[in-house]
Order: C-alpha cells, then sequence, then structure tokens
C-alpha cells in the first residue's frame, strides 16, 4: 500500500488541527501551546522528543535499522503580529496575531508526514523533525538559536530540508531552484544628527531632514551606478521620522531601511556604500549620521545533489507537471539559510493557489501571505506530507 492510500484516512484529522493551530497563533518564542501539541502527538507517534531548544522549538527523533545515515525536515511554527480579517470557522482567537504566513499549515503538514513515517518505518536510519520557533523574527530568529544551542550536533544530519507554501501558484505544485533561491536581509537605521531651531530663521539650523532626503535619493544610485546590473539589490526606505511640528526644524531625522541581495559578495559592497552615502550626505550639509547596520538571514543557497533528490521525489510522486525545477530566485528571505550553512539541503515551495481565486467552500480568496485575508489553504497538505515521507524513504532506503 502505498503512501497516499495509506494515510488518506488521516487528512481530515490533519486539517482540523491545522485550523486549531490557525485559531490559536502564538509569536515566535511564545509557541507554548504549539509546541506542547506537537510533542504530545509526536511522542504518541513514537518518535523521541527533545524539548527547549531555542526556547519553544523541539525534535522528534525517530530511529529505524541500523544505518547510520539520517535526515532533517523542518516546520516553522509562529504566527505574525497582524490582526486577522478573514470570516471563518477557524479565524485567529488572538486579537492582534494571525497565521499570515502558513506556518499553521507547515506545521501540521510535518505532522502528518511523522504519522505515514511512523506507521511505514520503510527507512533504514534516523528522521530528525525539527519544529523551529520564531522564522519571522529576523536575524536573531528561531534557526539561527538552535545552531548556537547544538541542534546539529545532537541532532546529526547528513541533509536537512524545508518548505513553504507560496501563493500564486496552483496549490500543489512543487517549485524547485538550485543554489541561490532566497535573499539575504539587512535591517539599517540611519540616525541624522542636525541642530535644531525656528523654522523663519533655518540659517541658524542644521537640518537634518534635508540630509536625510538627500541621502534616500543617493541611495538609489547604488543599484543604478555601483552594482553589476546583472545582481539584484533592493534598497528600501520603509520609514522617514522627522520633527513633531511645522514650524519647528527638527534636531535628527531617523530613516530605517531594507536591504536584500542575492550575493554575499555585494551584500559586503552594499553595507560599504551605505554607509559611505549616508556619512557624506550627512557631512556635506553640515549635520551627522550614524549608522546602526543589522545583519539579517543570510543568502539561502541550496545545495545540488540534494535539491536534484527532492525533485525526483517529487516527479515520483506526483508526476512533471506538478514539478517546476527552475523557478526565479525570491527578494524575500528565510532563515532557514542559517541551516543551510551548515548542513547539504534543500528549500522549496509548494503552491497555494492562484492569487484571486475564490474558494466556495471557505468564502475566502486567496492572497499573499503577510496579509490580514490570508490563510492556509488545505488543499496543500497532503501532497506536502506524502513528499515528506516520501522523501525520507528515498534517502534512507534500506540497502
Amino acid at each position: 500500500m502505498d503512501i497516499k492510500t495509506r494515510q488518506a484516512s488521516h487528512w481530515d484529522d490533519y486539517i482540523a488541527l491545522r485550523r486549531d493551530i490557525h485559531r490559536h497563533p502564538e509569536l515566535g518564542f511564545e509557541e507554548h501551546r504549539t509546541a506542547g501539541l506537537v510533542a504530545d502527538r509526536l511522542r504518541a507517534l513514537g518518535y523521541t522528543v527533545t524539548e527547549g531548544i531555542a526556547g519553544t522549538g523541539l525534535v522528534g527523533s525517530l530511529r529505524h535499522g541500523a544505518s547510520a545515515r539520517s535526515i532533517g525536515l523542518r516546520a516553522d511554527m509562529d504566527a505574525l503580529p497582524i490582526q486577522e480579517a478573514n470570516d471563518i470557522a477557524w479565524a485567529s482567537q488572538t486579537p492582534n496575531i494571525m497565521h499570515a504566513c502558513g506556518h499553521d499549515g507547515h506545521t501540521a503538514i510535518l505532522l502528518a508526514a511523522a504519522h505515514a513515517i511512523a506507521q511505514r518505518r520503510a527507512f533504514d536510519g534516523t528522521v530528525n523533525l525539527i519544529f523551529q520557533p520564531a522564522e519571522e523574527l529576523g536575524g536573531g530568529g528561531g534557526a539561527r538559536r538552535m545552531i548556537e544551542e547544538g541542534l546539529f550536533e545532537r541532532f546529526p544530519c547528513d541533509a536537512v530540508f524545508a518548505l513553504h507554501n507560496m501563493p500564486g501558484w496552483p496549490a500543489g505544485q512543487f517549485m524547485f531552484k538550485d543554489q541561490v533561491m532566497m535573499a539575504s536581509a539587512d535591517r539599517v537605521v540611519v540616525t541624522f544628527q542636525g541642530k535644531g531651531g525656528h523654522g523663519a530663521v533655518p540659517h541658524r539650523a542644521v537640518d537634518p531632514t534635508i540630509a536625510a532626503a538627500s541621502a534616500i535619493m543617493a541611495l538609489q544610485t547604488i543599484a543604478s551606478r555601483t552594482i553589476d546590473p546583472l545582481q539584484s539589490v533592493v534598497i528600501s526606505v520603509g520609514a522617514l521620522n522627522a520633527g513633531s511640528t511645522y514650524n519647528v526644524i527638527p534636531d535628527s531625522a531617523r530613516l530605517e531601511l531594507s536591504v536584500r541581495t542575492l550575493s554575499a559578495t555585494v551584500r559586503d559592497q552594499l553595507e560599504a556604500s551605505i554607509t559611505r552615502i549616508c556619512t557624506l550626505q550627512a557631512e556635506s550639509f553640515g549635520a551627522s549620521a550614524h549608522i546602526d547596520y543589522q545583519r539579517g538571514y543570510p543568502v539561502l543557497v541550496n545545495t545540488t545533489a540534494e535539491t536534484q533528490s527532492a525533485i525526483a521525489v517529487a516527479r515520483q510522486q506526483f508526476g512533471d507537471a506538478r514539478v517546476v525545477t527552475d523557478i526565479d530566485p525570491l527578494m524575500g528571505s528565510e532563515d532557514f539559510a542559517y541551516m543551510l550553512r551548515e548542513c547539504p539541503g534543500c528549500y522549496l515551495l509548494i503552491g497555494n493557489g492562484q492569487i484571486g481565486e475564490h474558494d466556495d467552500a471557505t468564502g475566502l480568496t486567496n492572497c499573499m501571505v503577510h496579509n490580514p485575508g490570508y490563510d492556509f489553504n488545505d488543499a496543500c497538505l497532503a501532497p506536502a506530507a506524502t513528499f515528506w515521507a516520501a522523501l525520507v524513504e528515498h534517502r534512507l532506503a534500506p540497502a
């Protein structure tokens, strides 16, 4: 009996579980209820569970046979600080927090796969299921903390894999990208310090807003005139704050930038260029600039052998028509990149449905993640869990 047939009777249970997690979202490093639920499920399936890694993170391990080979599968568990706008029975019951990125789905998928893996035991080696907190928190999030607390020393993995749902693609479509797949993401806070004064006598002040405005325009020349045009670079001003009333020149102005690229080398160039431009623009107006350059997630780089292995499994399970093997890189970022710096592996996507597509069953119209109207598409759960179980059996096939 194959994975899909054997597991079919359990899909409704895991859809109900996904919706229960959606109803009770928790922010990064606060996923106590979710982690407890996951731990209970894994223990009931026969996994050895280690809790308290990076606070609310945990690993469920299952060994079968005599092989020393191992594999890691990772799911993220945290929600976002967004007020849900959906009118559905499983809508968030916690004000201003919702699963707007589908991590409820990722968690349920991996638990459903855990069920199939434990039930079949058609592998030889060790399976490590990594349930990670705080993917949404930037550079100091859950993946980095789990690694710092000895994740791969305590739970060695020959390769590690993760997936994310992706609106804009048909539900259940699998998408892959070898090598560079997602961008680094840095946060830069620039404070321009001037000298405040009366708006009627600007010559007696040093206006930091002029320096900030000039720097905003100059920063855009980095992508157009400093970096190789074949490289992908994004410098976005997300916040500009200065002053409190119309007739007072403020003492300071503050910029917050989002900086992204697909190259570690270009990332270093961006930091140097942003620092130079902001410093010199401020000095040219008699002001000064303090640059707080905060490095977040690194570039996410899949390894070729593991990517090709995952593609082969997806094709075997679902056919060529449902597998895209060379999608364009994404300028979004993912802290699974930290795990891929420590261990070979592959990060892949599964379609969550076309954007604008209406679901008569839920009454929802599919939209992009990080949106108050988003919901994970439960039609993704069965194929994704089936893929995970098949990947384990492929990678750890008995000799």
